[in-house]
């Protein structure tokens, strides 16, 4: 684990990258806001969590460290150990969790419900949808109080780096760690920083009902096969009756209407994905 403090003073921010070693995009991101030494205005905390597996190029060594929280020091698994330290570090802070997914190319949030801080936080970032884990939590980082996960687009792809990137950035704001960017015209003031205002900042107030909320209701299970098919598309209406997924011959159809979430072929060795359901918008 590898940790990046920047200001003084003790942090209540926090960014953490590459939980999964075969997800780079959070470590590229943070090793590039770092070298430009930014100047902050509340201390912050940056964490490259599971270097090991990222120097294998796996997701983990033992143990997906993504459900191995709230860890134990003690526990023979790399990831049961990384888990209890990490958790340690970034206790007492806002949390910030990068990841990267097979199922969808443009950046969404995960939190275990909307409360007050995901409130407040979700509508500044360059994100269209939130979702919530609801009772599908356990043994992740996101049941730590105050945290947001995001999904920064395609596992190993440039875009998913860039974009986590951005995500650093829009986060730092809304939690203050990093000034508002000056916009041109701004109370007579026209010096503007290029690097601060990428439309992925939402610099201006975010549009009504600009973010969809979503909520997991199931696991859609996936039998052992040699090959795999989505059918359906991620945060799009499946209707009772139509096919959202194959395993070799074997075509799943839909029991009731849903929202797949997470769908994917091979994401998950024993899932497809989430069925969900739309739950409202934000702000």
């Amino acid at each position: 684990m590898r940790i990046y403090e920047l200001g003084d003073g003790t942090p209540e921010v926090s960014v953490v990258g590459s939980i999964h070693g075969d997800e780079p995009c959070g470590a590229r991101a943070i090793e590039r806001f770092v070298a430009e030494d930014p100047d902050v205005e509340r201390p912050v905390k940056l964490i490259i969590a599971n270097e090991e597996a990222l120097e294998e190029d796996v997701r983990y060594l033992d143990e997906d460290l993504n459900r191995a929280f709230p860890g134990d020091p003690h526990a023979d698994s790399h990831e049961r150990r990384l888990a209890h330290d990490l958790g340690r570090e970034v206790h007492r802070t806002t949390a910030f969790s990068l990841h990267s997914t097979q199922s969808y190319a443009e950046p969404f949030a995960i939190v275990d419900t909307v409360d007050a801080i995901s409130r407040s936080i979700l509508p500044r970032l360059p994100v269209d949808v939130a979702v919530e884990t609801n009772n599908f939590a356990e043994g992740r980082l996101i049941e730590h109080a105050h945290t947001i996960e995001v999904e920064a687009g395609l596992q190993k792809s440039d875009e998913a780096a860039e974009n986590a990137y951005w995500l650093i950035r829009a986060f730092l704001t809304a939690t203050n760690v990093l000034p508002a960017p000056v916009v041109a015209g701004d109370g007579g003031n026209d010096t503007v920083d290029s690097q601060t205002t990428d439309d992925r900042l939402k610099l201006a107030a975010p549009e009504e009902d600009s973010l969809e909320v979503f909520k997991l209701l199931e696991r859609l299970p996936k039998p052992e096969a040699n090959e795999y098919e989505v059918l359906a598309t991620n945060f799009e209406p499946v209707e009772r009756g139509a096919l959202f997924a194959r395993a070799d011959d074997e075509l799943f159809e839909a029991d009731d209407d849903f929202y797949p979430v997470l769908l994917s072929a091979y994401g998950y060795s024993d899932i497809f994905g989430y069925a969900g359901e739309r739950v409202g918008t934000l702000p």
